[in-house]
């Protein structure tokens, strides 16, 4: 049984990087069926924002992603930070360090002079003496300083730090306020947490983390360390490549199901399988398979996978997504027509609201290209005789399959090619030449919603 846990830090939106941290330690703890716990990791006071404490969550409850318990807010948890300091001091396990700014940066520049690592000295490691006037010290942990330090990482397998690359570092500011590692291994402990699942840029983190472990008689959790998501050139990923606010994909018209499916891909596969529901997911998912290298972002497969989902979920349930981008179908007579035609064509849910709109939307304007290419001087008493041809079987007119019906005898009888009928129709019923099937649009907009823009179309004789 896994406890796993993910813990932003409120100084950005939650990115999809994050996400897919969250993701696989959400995946992990179902599975086994553990405890999956959302810690906000809030000490740093001047750089925490509201707003993206509050966007990380609606980030969560968007994608699904539900976690055991209430929000752990490391803000809210400074006394146990203080005691855990209070008890290491006392057993000689940490110690005041009062060096000065002036001195640790004079002390960083000659080592850098000399071509080695800065690190702090240990100078006040075991000082006695009277401590120096006006220095508000900070507490410092009392790192090993010889021997190794181990673990066993279940992507990345066995790790092992020499000791001496780990000095006694700052575990709480001169404030008083404790650090991040220091904070991060208490809560971890206190809060049971089993597998760390996290990016691999964590990783150098993870030896300082032991050693409070040790020093306080903690059990170590089983560290999964996940390589980055580069952008296709295999460099970072930047906000161009995909690396935004998880909420802008939401914006953006994706489904929450198809951007974790995707999530879920970068980095870790089960055989050539690429696309997985939920339970799939918590089927198959094991960390221990997740890749040892980075993954490339690939926006085209983001969109094929949403492009799937979309034609696979309910239409009960496109339409209530479709509110949000303010497209209103709910009673709407030709509901399931509109979407059972649109939705073959959209990658995401802002296109498949374009393509709603252009159908229900009455045009103003024609385009001009198409109006050039396809409305010649006869097309307008081609498009008359049409329209005398649904007006007289008005009453038969309902389903797509019935306006077919009428409109190939007349294409045959008239010897005209498909588009010399299909495109001047088109443009009038929606202003473009880049619209589904002629058919279907006319069985959606009905019989006197057709005429009505044929008509228009031929009074203006498609003039904007």
């Amino acid at each position: 049984m896994a406890i796993t846990r993910f813990a932003p830090s409120p100084t950005g939106y939650l990115h999809i990087g994050g996400l897919r941290t969250s993701l696989y330690s959400y995946l992990w703890a179902r599975k086994t069926k553990g405890q999956f716990k959302l810690r906000i990791e809030d000490t740093d006071t001047q750089r925490n924002n509201e707003e993206a404490m509050k966007a990380i969550i609606e980030a969560f409850e968007w994608v699904g992603l539900n976690y055991d318990g209430e929000v752990e807010y490391q803000s809210k948890r400074l006394d146990i930070y203080t005691k855990y300091i209070n008890q290491l001091l006392k057993e000689d396990k940490a110690y005041y360090c009062y060096m000065s700014k002036e001195e640790l940066d004079a002390l960083r520049e000659e080592q850098t002079l000399k071509k080695e690592t800065p690190r702090y000295d240990g100078r006040y490691r075991d000082f006695k003496g009277t401590p120096p006037a006006g220095i508000e010290p900070v507490v410092r942990i009392k790192a090993p300083q010889e021997g190794n330090i181990c673990f066993e990482d279940g992507v990345k397998g066995a790790m092992n730090f020499d000791a001496n690359q780990v000095d006694d570092f700052v575990i709480a500011r001169s404030n008083g306020m404790p650090t991040y590692n220091f904070v991060v291994a208490i809560d971890d402990a206190l809060m049971g947490i089993t597998d760390v699942i996290r990016g691999d840029d964590h990783l150098t983190n993870t030896p300082k983390q032991i050693v409070i472990y040790n020093a306080l008689g903690f059990d170590v959790p089983k560290f999964y360390h996940v390589p980055m998501i580069n952008n296709p050139e295999g460099k970072k990923l930047s906000k161009r490549d995909g690396a935004m606010d998880v909420m802008q994909y939401k914006n953006e018209g994706y489904l929450p199901e198809a951007l974790l499916n995707f999530l879920v891909r970068l980095g870790w596969s089960n055989k050539d399988q690429e696309i997985f529901s939920m339970q799939e997911m918590l089927d198959l998912f094991d960390p221990k398979n997740i890749n040892k290298s980075a993954s490339a972002y690939n926006e085209e497969k983001l969109k094929w996978l949403n492009a799937h989902y979309i034609k696979n979920v309910s239409n009960e349930r496109l339409a209530k997504e479709l509110e949000f981008f303010g497209c209103v179908l709910h009673g709407h007579d030709k509901k399931e027509m509109i979407l059972d035609l649109c939705k073959e064509r959209a990658q995401t849910l802002v296109e498949l609201k374009v393509s709603i709109d252009g159908i229900l939307d009455t045009p103003t304007s024609y385009e001009d290209k198409g109006v050039n290419k396809f409305v010649k001087e006869d097309t307008l008493a081609m498009l008359n005789e049409y329209m005398a041809l649904l007006e007289s079987n008005q009453s038969t007119l309902h389903l797509a399959c019935d306006y077919e019906l009428i409109t190939k005898p007349f294409i045959e009888t008239k010897q005209l090619k498909f588009p010399q009928l299909f495109q001047p129709i088109r443009i009038a019923l929606t202003g473009g030449t880049q619209a589904p099937s002629v058919y279907d649009i006319m069985a959606i907009l009905g019989y006197s919603e057709t005429i009505s823009r044929l008509n228009k179309a031929i009074t203006k004789n498609f003039q904007n």
